[in-house]
């Protein structure tokens, strides 16, 4: 005789996890395929800036200098974050320099950012000192990253600097700067060796008039060619776009010309993407180039590394640079008015349903008044599979550039309302969404998880610069899944479990639910694809619940503590295979974990909290997954809301939605996303769920017919579960 299922259940699931995790130490597609080991240190490191330079400012004629470093070095595209927005060109210089996120401008950004005004004193002929150092230090210190101001030139024996914004980088926690000079020598031969690091101010690029930016950049050109010409042999040379220069902030230019950058891609652990960096990268990759240590614990890059599958054409490379400063931008702009509309959207469509709810309960029973019309019934359906499906057109249309085009916003909005109403036509026209309570919910979760999964599988090259993904402006990730496809995944996935499971008989249900829950962990968690373990472990809690409640009736001990340790097994899993990766490859627990046993954790959990907090007061999300848990409590669970009845027919919906509010909450505080991946998992779960109240409070007074081979799989539209 067969043990019972929870046993059963725990076996396969561990053993199941236990073979993904194996298999997720497989290495990322998008992890950097080569570090700078020890033969390619460098004697001598260059840092040119130019605050504001974009790819799309670079072609052959106007700046051959920088287009020959470009197609000799490794290029990719470099988010400028900083702890201020936007990051003006104070902002990028303080955060190069300390190599961690930094705010030097202290007031609101109107139009333009204001130009770098930063008082220098010459005690001498040879460094300099920035009297103000000790306020700005100060001023870190308010903030949550635990920022130190020159880290970088602190961590090297002597550094020199020329211009403003240099001195601004190169300046050490007191001020001094080692050697200044105000601009470039005519011949800065002599001035480029004198110490392993150089900061260089190439001017600013603000583009007030395309005449005034092209001029900007031709002088940064120039004095790159001087540079160039005068740099020291075994010298390696970064040249970074460090900052915007008004308030839409753009992806910049970062360029890596010495040994072992020749040509590829930039990356780094920071971003996990070829073709991606972090400001924050620039100080580490220095050190890590000179042979120095990086001190972690004020550092929060990583350095760079070099990626193939660069195009060998530069034209098409730098245009791919441009495409992605296009989207990021048009996105963000776009996607506050699409999670706007999309709360208004469904709050409203939730208060429309109320009375019709309100109607059907009164209709229960052998006597009542009339049935709302069968029209208005088959149009809110038709509106509530369509508000499921929202998040994942939205995705789908980034197949589509939109972004390239004039009226953007008018253009994305338009592609993304045709891929709903051809999804939405999709799902009411399945037989099984005619003849099926849970025909609708079975096929939008089957949608919504084939949407996110194969994006993940792809290279989630739809969350990234999507209007329903992250950007790589915010600076917060750039590969894997995102806290807006995890909300919808989470969702998704357990109630396609639920489903599933209630087709089958009751004692099977568990294995159902580990069964389809197993392989979206290892999706969520493994770097070549969610690259999230956070994630996955957030999503295997959801998984555990929801196997644990989806037989019905009471949650007894010995299920509840086979779905504690089945978590607990999967969760040690995932944390010790992260933590054993090597550092370039580890995802954010693994660096958490490593973090803590050197006892810099502290300031990840500083930015982990602040990042909630931030993340609870601006997000629309928020206040949909607020309106979400007011709704189902004060409508859905009344006795006239149909929610009761639904979990009541349906004991796997009651456990799928108990498994998506712990999941969803838990990732998105794991994540610092506060309560937005609970806001998109209520966007996806919700309609569903108000539809399949609908369909069985409209029922309710039918009924029922006795059939002999009946099994306890669904009840068909037109009979009642009772």
């Amino acid at each position: 005789m067969l043990r019972p299922p929870p046993l059963l259940l725990a076996a396969v699931v561990s053993l199941l996890a236990l073979l993904g995790l194996g298999a997720s130490a497989i290495p990322a597609t998008a992890a950097p395929t080569a570090v700078p080991l020890a033969d390619d240190e460098s004697d001598y490191v260059i840092i040119a800036g130019a605050a504001g330079l974009r790819w799309d400012d670079i072609d052959v004629e106007r700046t051959p200098t920088l287009w020959t470093l470009a197609e000799r070095g490794a290029i990719g595209s470099l988010s400028t974050r900083s702890a201020h927005v936007p990051t003006c060109p104070g902002d990028g210089w303080l955060t190069l320099g300390a190599g961690n996120y930094a705010e030097r401008t202290r007031s609101e950004v109107a139009e333009v950012c204001p130009r770098l005004d930063v008082a220098i004193e010459r005690p001498d002929a040879i460094g300099a000192s920035l009297p103000d150092q000790h306020t700005v230090a100060e001023r870190q210190r308010e903030l949550s990253f635990g920022t130190v101001p020159g880290a970088l030139a602190e961590s090297v024996r002597c550094t020199t600097a020329i211009g403003p914004g240099a001195a601004v980088a190169a300046a050490r926690s007191f001020g001094r700067v080692d050697r200044y000079a105000p601009e470039l020598p005519a011949d800065p031969t002599s001035t480029l060796s004198k110490c392993v690091l150089s900061i260089i101010d190439l001017g600013a690029v603000d583009g007030l008039t395309p005449q005034r930016r092209a001029k900007q950049v031709e002088a940064a050109d120039a004095l790159l060619a001087k540079i160039l010409a005068a740099r020291p042999e075994r010298s390696t040379l970064l040249v970074a776009g460090v900052s915007d220069t008004d308030r839409t902030s753009r992806l910049h230019v970062v360029i890596a010309d010495g040994k072992g950058w020749s040509g590829g891609w930039l990356t780094s652990a920071s971003t996990g993407r070829p073709g991606y960096l972090e400001l924050v990268d620039l100080a580490p990759t220095a050190l890590s180039l000179l042979g120095r240590e990086v001190p972690k614990k004020v550092m929060a890059g990583h350095p760079a590394a070099h990626a193939l599958g660069r195009p060998d054409d530069l034209g098409e490379a730098t245009a791919a640079g441009t495409d992605a400063d296009r989207q990021a931008a048009a996105a963000r702009t776009v996607s506050a008015w699409f999670f706007l509309l999309l709360a208004a959207a469904q709050i409203g469509l939730f208060a429309a349903v109320v009375p019709l709810l309100r109607r059907s309960y009164r209709h229960a029973g052998p006597t009542g008044p009339t049935p709302p019309p069968e029209r208005l019934v088959r149009l809110l359906e038709l509106l509530l599979v369509g508000a499921a499906l929202a998040v994942p057109a939205a995705m789908i249309t980034g197949i589509v550039p939109w972004w390239r085009f004039g009226q953007r916003g008018l253009i994305f909005f338009a592609i993304t309302g045709a891929v709903l109403a051809v999804l939405t036509l999709i799902t009411v026209r399945l037989p099984v969404s005619r003849t099926r309570t849970l025909g609708p919910v079975g096929a939008v979760a089957a949608i919504a998880t084939a949407v996110v999964g194969l994006d993940l599988i792809t290279g989630a090259r739809l969350q990234l610069n999507g209007v329903a993904g992250y950007s790589a402006l915010e600076g917060g990730r750039y590969s894997g899944i995102g806290m807006v496809g995890m909300g919808v995944f989470f969702a998704a996935v357990l109630l396609s479990a639920a489903c599933l499971a209630q087709l089958v008989p009751q004692r099977r249900r568990p294995l159902v639910v580990a069964g389809v829950g197993v392989v979206p962990i290892l999706l969520v968690g493994t770097p070549a694809w969610g690259a999230d373990a956070g994630g996955a472990i957030a999503l295997t809690a959801g998984v555990c619940l929801t196997a644990a409640l989806c037989p019905g009736g009471w949650l007894s001990f010995r299920r509840l503590a086979v779905a504690l340790g089945i978590g607990l097994v999967v969760t040690v899993g995932f944390a010790y295979v992260d933590l054993h990766r090597p550092v370039e490859q580890q995802g954010s627990l693994g660096r958490f974990l490593a973090q803590w046993a050197e006892g810099t954790s502290g300031l990840t959990l500083n930015r982990l909290g602040s990042g909630n907090r931030i993340a609870l007061v601006t997000s629309p999300l928020t206040v949909l997954a607020l309106v979400a848990a007011v709704f189902m409590w004060a409508v859905l669970m009344r006795p006239w809301g149909g929610l009761k009845r639904l979990y009541g027919i349906y004991p796997p919906i009651r456990a799928a939605v108990v498994g998506i509010a712990v999941s969803s909450v838990l990732g998105g505080l794991l994540g610092g996303a506060a309560l937005n991946v609970a806001g998109t998992a209520a966007a996806t779960a919700l309609p569903l769920l108000t539809l399949g109240a609908m369909r069985v409070l409209g029922h309710a007074a039918d009924r029922t017919r006795i059939v002999e081979e009946s099994v306890s799989t669904d009840t068909p539209v037109g009979v009642s579960g009772t």
